[in-house]
């Protein structure tokens, strides 16, 4: 243990036996400390250091008693300690995330178990009365967009290796999700202006119409009774800009810029209840992803506009050689 101590503080030790040295030096070569006893000064600064040693050691010992029985070095032990620790936090990781992806596993198995009593449910309301049917209808929609936005919740961490670029159409997907809202549609009396051509855009066909999934169904949910939605492409060198306007209750500026932060419901969907902060937040990660730029412009009372903004020459394109 003494030899353990002796080894840890050896720098401290050497630098006060060598001021100790320089001491007695100076008090024997300089005349003006002839009077002061020699001896009285060694035995003096020797008593302090000895105390402050010992304070030390026994301070230390009960840190360096498990080294000193393993009889190895203490920057060694504090080394490997270090690198035990580490590994332990490593082993801790790789658990956590062999969890996560299992647990992410049974959440997709689980999700796509739902689509069979749904789709029986489909089958099965179309031999309801026709006001049953409507309000049967109204509630599995909302039952598939909570699915819907669940699985690529659950897989929007996978998107690089979940999506295949390739020049795609703008019309057939903003008509599929249109058809797939059409019973809120029609509930709510809405009108959708659709005008994009024949436009061409490079993108992932699946994520692009999740995306537009949750752009419009934010424009119906706050859309007033017989309000009119417009969908319109501009088109400007090599940039494609798709925009979604509602004249719908709007944003408060204070909630304009948190829109894609996740779990973000903002003031009306705190009021409304009808909020989860997650469609935005997923609908911006997908985006992203896919290096497409998404922006909104608001006013409170007056409506919302989504812009979807596509590069023909982004990196993806690049990389492909398209």
């Amino acid at each position: 243990m003494i030899r353990l101590f002796l080894r840890q503080y050896r720098i401290w030790l050497i630098l006060l036996m060598a001021w100790h040295i320089c001491l007695n030096i100076v008090l024997t070569v300089d005349r003006g400390f002839a009077s002061v006893s020699l001896l009285y000064i060694n035995i003096l600064w020797l008593s302090i250091m000895t105390i402050c040693v010992l304070i030390i050691y026994v301070k230390d010992r009960h840190r360096l008693t498990a080294y000193d029985k393993k009889g190895r070095d203490y920057v060694e032990m504090v080394a490997q300690s270090c690198e035990e620790q580490l590994q332990a936090l490593r082993d801790e990781k790789e658990e956590q995330s062999r969890q996560l992806l299992e647990q992410k596993d049974e959440l997709l198995a689980w999700v796509h178990d739902m689509k069979s009593p749904m789709t029986a449910l489909k089958l099965v309301h179309d031999k309801l009365d026709v006001k049953t049917r409507e309000q049967a209808e109204k509630e599995w929609l909302r039952l598939y967009l909570l699915l819907d936005r669940q699985l690529h919740a659950t897989r929007i961490q996978t998107i690089a290796q979940d999506n295949r670029l390739e020049p795609i159409p703008l019309q057939p997907i903003i008509i599929e999700e249109i058809k797939a809202l059409r019973t809120w549609c029609f509930e709510k009396q809405l009108a959708i202006d659709v005008d994009v051509a024949d436009v061409v855009v490079i993108s992932d066909a699946k994520w692009l119409g999740f995306i537009m999934r949750q752009i419009l169904s934010n424009a119906v949910k706050y859309s007033e009774v017989g309000a009119n939605i417009q969908i319109h492409v501009h088109q400007h060198n090599n940039i494609t800009q798709l925009t979604v306007t509602d004249t719908g209750c709007g944003i408060a500026p204070a909630d304009l810029p948190r829109v894609f932060r996740k779990s973000y419901t903002g003031t009306i969907g705190r009021e409304t209840k009808a909020a989860t902060g997650m469609g935005l937040y997923l609908a911006k990660q997908a985006a992203t992803a896919l290096h497409i730029d998404i922006t909104i412009a608001s006013v409170q009372y007056e409506g919302t506009t989504v812009t979807l903004t596509f590069q023909q020459a982004n990196d993806y394109v690049k990389t492909l050689g398209m």
